[in-house]
């Protein structure tokens, strides 16, 4: 059983506070800033050592990339949105996969998920399984 629970547990570089998680959009928004411009942008409340506190939490889960900028720190994000989802959900799947001593059993799982949630889904699971046989296939041959 608490091998089932750790599969809910986030990696610490993929477990993100509510604080975290609002930086992080906002500089995905931005696309980049420096402390002082999200504290004097007036959307957040937050105290500078704040901002200044939580962004250098999120670089050091390198999550963030930082460069100077005279006295400061220029953030900008390591990743898009789409490309951190992509390695949470991959990190999760792994995890799950690696639970079991056979990985029939997760997949089971995951197809009857997939199927009550939108039987769609399941022909779009089709074709990436089909698609990635068919670029394994190339990979043996070259």
């Amino acid at each position: 059983m608490n091998k089932i629970l750790d599969l809910f547990r986030p990696s610490s570089r993929t477990q993100l506070g509510p604080l975290e998680r609002q930086m992080l959009e906002t500089l995905w928004e931005r696309g980049s800033a420096t402390v002082r411009e999200l504290v004097d942008d007036g959307e957040t409340k937050l105290a500078y050592t704040t901002i200044m506190t939580t962004l250098d939490r999120l670089y050091k889960k390198q999550l963030l990339d930082r460069f100077a900028e005279g006295r400061a720190f220029r953030y900008s994000p390591r990743q898009t949105q789409e490309e951190l989802q992509r390695a949470v959900a991959g990190e999760t799947i792994r995890k799950f996969l690696d639970s079991e001593k056979t990985a029939t059993l997760p997949l089971s799982y995951l197809v009857e998920a997939i199927g009550e949630h939108d039987s769609h889904l399941l022909d779009q699971l089709q074709e990436l399984l089909d698609q990635k046989r068919r670029q394994l296939k190339r990979e043996e041959r070259s």
